[in-house]
């Protein structure tokens, strides 16, 4: 199947053995220790230099972040790996575009030597095997997502069936020692939830519980299970809002087994969307509850009843710009009634929202209109000397005369009349079926409103584009105004702003600090 290796001492070798949960499905000899069996001897049979032996076992082949890959990566990447040998194509990956990569690009940029044994893959040599390699490569890549058809299917078949397949159930249950898929009470942090709904039922609200239990020192879910922690923060092992908020709603405190409240983007990414409620798997009474359904009911009501609507609804100027100057997070927008009763948006620090009695950061209140105004009123001051009037004209009078060139106004105005022509024939033919009982006469009277009206809209637009050829503006006035609109609005302009403003921040004291991605220096402004 290979060419005898003439130069084994030249070779650094790396073998390496991927498995996934999936492959184990597939017989012994995707096993870890046959696939080592095997390479071994054809490195030995060769006289080859083994580097290492990289071993990924429980990873999926489309996911190239796996451990012992990286490191092996990294070795060659140090040179100190000139050659790798798996049992097949599918062990270096099922991704066939990533897979690709690292046959055609990656090996060879960087002088590496790859055999795949049972494929007759051999990068060294030239062989027909090589030729269909990106095929083979489409072939696993298939497989995989077969695979996780499948997966998917089974797993959305035992969500239907009631059964528990996450990876850690809800706070406050555990999985059950001897049944799979079947979670029970927890009963050391049991008492921590019933206490939370209590408080919740007694009007406590979901700030002032979080606050209660970091007070405390209780641990959170995550802090509790052991979970990563992801990204270090002022809030890193604190309870929130919102934590509590998910808890009081989670149906599975009342015994509903409720899963698929997010989904995969797809089999090759970790990704997940939220899905919304009407695609969520829920169960009743697949447990024991831990509160029951009246208090739950309760409960619910008064979080909902105290929810606002958070930033993220809003599209306000500055999104993605202002910061808060404390804990450097964004900030948030609520929207708030004012002294008068109007609703008003107000930027917020949403760590120390979240947890004010933890000193996780300090207070900021200000309204979004006083901000915006003022780093518009900034701006304005710093392009005044670039921005004129007399500036643009000359580059507005440019445009406005080749934009004249191509005047089509003619052209637009028997274009119009055409279309109305045709609305007007349309009109004649739905009279027509009218008459003849083909078309009823509620169907007619609905249909002629409509046409009717469209063809108003272009009777008038004819008109308007006849009168200004008959009062023809001069190239210059077009100029100025075009000049002049411009001016009005380019303040207010996103990107103008996005493109000039690296960050704003908001300090506890209402000071706004613009950072300007040029000269001149950080404006600040106090209010």
């Amino acid at each position: 199947m290979y060419q005898e290796i003439s130069n084994p001492m030249d070779y650094h070798v790396a073998l390496y053995i991927r498995l996934s949960k999936e492959d184990e499905s597939e017989g012994p000899s995707q096993s870890v220790t046959n696939q080592q069996s095997l390479l071994d001897e054809f490195a030995r049979k060769h006289r080859l230099q083994v580097y290492d032996t990289y071993i990924d076992d429980g990873w999926s082949g489309t996911n190239f972040d796996r451990p012992a890959f990286q490191r092996m990566v990294e070795d060659i990447e140090a040179k100190k790996v000139n050659m790798v040998i798996t049992k097949d194509l599918s062990r270096l990956g099922r991704d066939y575009i990533m897979t690709g990569h690292y046959m055609e690009r990656y090996f060879p940029e960087h002088r590496v030597r790859y055999i795949s044994l049972l494929d007759g893959i051999d990068t060294g040599v030239e062989s027909s095997a090589n030729d269909i390699t990106p095929f083979r490569a489409i072939m696993n890549d298939m497989y995989a997502k077969d695979i996780s058809k499948k997966i998917k299917s089974v797993k959305r078949d035992k969500q239907r069936k009631g059964q528990f397949i996450g990876g850690k159930p809800v706070y406050g249950y555990k999985m059950h020692p001897t049944e799979k898929n079947k979670i029970i009470i927890d009963e050391e942090v049991a008492p921590i939830v019933r206490r939370i709904f209590a408080m919740a039922l007694d009007g406590v609200s979901c700030r002032q519980i979080a606050a209660t239990l970091n007070e405390e020192g209780v641990l959170t879910p995550a802090t509790y299970c052991g979970w990563n922690m992801g990204r270090k923060g002022p809030y890193a092992g604190l309870w929130s809002s919102e934590r509590i908020s998910n808890m009081l709603q989670n149906e599975t405190y009342i015994g509903n087994m409720v899963q698929g409240r997010q989904v995969k983007i797809s089999y090759k990414s970790k990704k997940c969307l939220h899905q919304g409620r009407n695609n969520w798997v829920v169960v009743e009474d697949t447990h024991e509850p831990l509160i029951d359904a009246e208090s739950f009911r309760k409960v619910r009501m008064l979080v909902n009843s105290r929810k606002r609507t958070r930033s993220r609804t809003y599209d306000f100027l500055l999104k993605g710009l202002i910061f808060c100057h404390e804990c450097g997070h964004p900030l948030g927008v609520l929207n708030r009634p004012n002294a008068k009763g109007e609703e008003t948006l107000y930027f917020v620090c949403r760590t120390y929202q979240r947890f004010t009695k933890n000193s996780a950061c300090t207070t900021h209140y200000i309204k979004e209109k006083t901000v915006t105004d003022a780093v518009i009123a900034k701006v304005r001051e710093v392009c005044e000397d670039y921005l004129t009037a007399e500036a643009l004209l000359p580059a507005a009078e440019k445009a406005v005369k080749e934009a004249s060139q191509e005047n089509k106004t003619a052209a637009e105005i028997s274009a119009l009349q055409n279309k109305s022509a045709n609305l007007t024939g349309h009109l004649d033919r739905m009279y027509t079926d009218r008459l003849s009982g083909l078309l009823p006469e509620e169907d007619f009277q609905r249909i002629f409103t409509r046409i009717k009206d469209e063809r108003a809209q272009l009777e008038e637009r004819i008109k308007e584009l006849q009168q200004q050829q008959k009062n023809p503006i001069s190239q210059t006035e077009r100029a100025k105004d075009l000049v002049q609109r411009y001016l009005d609005t380019a303040y207010a302009n996103r990107e103008l702003l996005v493109s000039l403003i690296e960050r704003i921040e908001l300090t506890v004291d209402r000071e706004i600090i613009v950072k300007f991605r040029f000269e001149p220096h950080d404006f600040i402004a106090a209010h």
